[in-house]
């Protein structure tokens, strides 16, 4: 049973003089029209509540004004809540006083933002050493360390350039690698592709897949975009007007949207674009006994249906083994396979 490493509990967040009488207006029905119309106040988040397990990619989404960037800032506490708590490894960091709290975003957050957030007087290795430097580290090994993680995200040979004279996409891979030479637990990526050409954009997605697979961070990733939530996210949470409407699996969001505002996100998806082996596998329990012993082919859990798809039909397997690191992790079917395309 994976742990809980962030817990959400009844978070609030009114913005306005006089905030916290608001709560029990809000609790009481009131929608953010009419507290922003009668009070003046502006409802950011109303009742969130989430856990979100260690090591896995959770996605929060939403349009513009539904509260998805003020809740990933309760997270780290840039942001105090009007009401309720955050958790993370059981100690509610709302409850920390300024010392323990910096402490805090210094050794277990790190965040990456929509707009690089680099410094354009310091060089690349100075960038990415920035946060190792407030930590005191000695500057050889934050300098070692910074350009471990410049090579893994394909900078080697650029650390001595200034971030201007790099394009969007490098100057995010910048900032990726400057929150990973801290070693953070949690990533915090507030928008943090949605500035790049979509070209680019895909880059840097498998690139953080393929971060994640070796690092196994507990990743808090905000976007708007559905279809990039569906390709990071172990799961998905929808909100809306500060609400949380959905939360689930892609499979869940996908299949099965609760709301008519999740079934407009979902409804135009190409489901085998999007959706890898991962979400639509199941345990052996659910394989019928017979199909274990006949013709089967293997895929890597990452892969997405598309990829796979053409193969199916050629080969036409009884059972598809989905696989990570060379160890059977799940199973799919033919007939399980047509339900999810055909729902």
């Amino acid at each position: 049973m994976p742990n809980t490493k962030i817990k959400i509990e009844n978070l609030y967040k009114i913005f306005g003089r006089n905030s916290f009488d608001s709560i029990q207006l809000v609790e009481n029905g009131m929608s953010k029209d009419e507290l922003l119309e009668k009070k003046g106040h502006v409802l950011g988040l109303n009742n969130i509540n989430m856990s979100i397990e260690e090591s896995s990619v959770h996605v929060v989404m939403g349009l513009s004004g539904s509260g998805k960037s003020t809740l990933i800032r309760h997270i780290n506490r840039l942001i105090d809540p009007t009401g309720g708590k955050v958790e993370v490894d059981g100690q509610d960091i709302t409850q920390l006083n300024v010392l323990d709290l910096n402490e805090f975003r210094k050794n277990k957050t790190g965040m990456v933002f929509q707009r690089f957030g680099l410094l354009p007087h310091l060089n690349i290795l100075d960038n990415v050493t920035f946060g190792l430097d407030i930590k005191k580290v000695e500057k050889s090994i934050a300098q070692g360390k910074a350009m471990e993680w410049l090579k893994k995200v394909g900078l080697d040979g650029y650390e001595k350039r200034y971030p201007q004279e790099l394009s969007g996409g490098m100057q995010q891979r910048v900032g990726l690698a400057r929150a990973l030479t801290n070693n953070p637990e949690i990533l915090l990526m507030d928008e943090a592709f949605s500035a790049l050409d979509p070209l680019i954009k895909k880059d840097m997605q498998d690139i953080l897949i393929d971060l994640q697979k070796e690092l196994k961070k507990t990743i808090v990733f905000i976007t708007h975009d559905l279809d990039e939530a569906l390709k990071l996210g172990d799961k998905i949470a929808i909100l809306k007007d500060g609400f949380m409407d959905q939360e689930g699996t892609a499979i869940d969001i996908l299949l099965d949207p609760k709301t008519d505002y999740v079934k407009r996100f979902v409804e135009d998806v190409n489901r085998s674009r999007v959706l890898k082996a991962k979400n639509i596998m199941e345990d052996q329990s659910k394989v019928p006994s017979d199909l274990l012993s006949g013709q089967k082919m293997t895929l890597a859990q990452e892969t997405v249906i598309e990829k796979f798809i053409d193969k199916v039909i050629t080969e036409k397997p009884n059972l598809i083994e989905v696989t990570e690191q060379e160890k059977i992790v799940g199973y799919i079917t033919p007939q399980r396979l047509s339900f999810i395309l055909q729902k």
